[in-house]
């Protein structure tokens, strides 16, 4: 039986033109997308780039499970000043329609912890707040979901007020193994929110450094994370956030036969406790 599973399309570089890359990951196997192309910047797909790329995906038999969108640098949805606020929520109205026309789900989002300050937190919350409500019915519309990534330092307080106001239609989680290791909460903060996961960014690092390696290669703990992915709501496949940059593995074609080699061993360890 043929295994589903999903890579990110940076792997080598999140810019440029991605074809070479889609061409490859469907060379190794992969049958879905994580689109991270453009995750960081104020990069509009237009029209005629979304429907290249859906031809794209046609050509190599791949989907996308869902798109890394973007907080902007200077369309920012969670700016103070009011115009930039407005520009960042159309940058992801942009990344939800695109996710929905190239058969997607969901979009992450990243937001950071909240300040610790007092005098600081209503200018943190007021701006996002006023987007995400802004957002929400443009999304339900578009059938694809918005997912909260847990980042360093540690934001699932942030992540678990979000989700107390959002409706589960709407808000959920993506959970981020690697900045989960760094922190050292991060599976105490997945067993909070797993009946809100809808997302995963699976990569190892040394718990020190972002590094974005392959499965196994660090020091996550994947037992537990397999068991708490199998307890929770996602019911999609094992979703791969890595780069061949740290990996030490310097031929494109291996890094990518090795990743999925990876992600089928991950995928038995959840079926396995789910009791598939």
């Amino acid at each position: 039986m043929s295994i589903m599973l999903s890579i990110t399309t940076d792997y080598f570089t999140s810019t440029g033109c991605p074809e070479p890359y889609l061409k490859h990951i469907a060379d190794a196997g992969f049958t879905h997308l994580h689109w991270c192309h453009q995750w960081n910047t104020d990069f509009i797909y237009q029209d005629c780039e979304i429907d290249q790329i859906s031809r794209w995906l046609d050509d190599y038999g791949l989907r996308v499970n869902d798109t890394h969108a973007s907080s902007g640098r200077e369309k920012n949805w969670r700016s103070q000043l009011e115009y930039e606020r407005q520009a960042g929520v159309e940058l992801v109205k942009n990344r939800i329609d695109m996710t929905s026309r190239l058969g997607g789900d969901v979009i992450i989002m990243h937001v950071p912890r909240e300040p610790e300050n007092e005098s600081e937190k209503d200018a943190f919350w007021s701006p996002l707040l006023n987007s995400l409500e802004e957002l929400e019915p443009f999304s339900l519309q578009h059938g694809v979901r918005i997912a909260i990534e847990n980042l360093v330092p540690d934001n699932f307080p942030t992540i678990e007020r979000l989700l107390s106001e959002f409706s589960p239609e709407f808000l959920g989680h993506c959970h981020d193994s690697g900045h989960g290791n760094m922190t050292g909460l991060g599976l105490e903060g997945l067993d909070r929110c797993k009946d809100r996961l809808i997302s995963l960014h699976l990569h190892d690092n040394n718990g020190k450094r972002d590094l974005h390696q392959p499965l196994f290669q660090g020091t996550v703990d994947w037992e537990a994370l397999a068991y708490l992915i199998a307890a929770s709501s996602y019911e999609k496949m094992v979703s791969m956030e890595v780069v061949i940059k740290n990996s030490g593995i310097d031929d494109e074609q291996k890094f990518l036969a090795q990743v999925f080699e990876d992600g089928k061993r991950f995928t038995e360890m959840i079926e396995k406790l789910r009791g598939g």
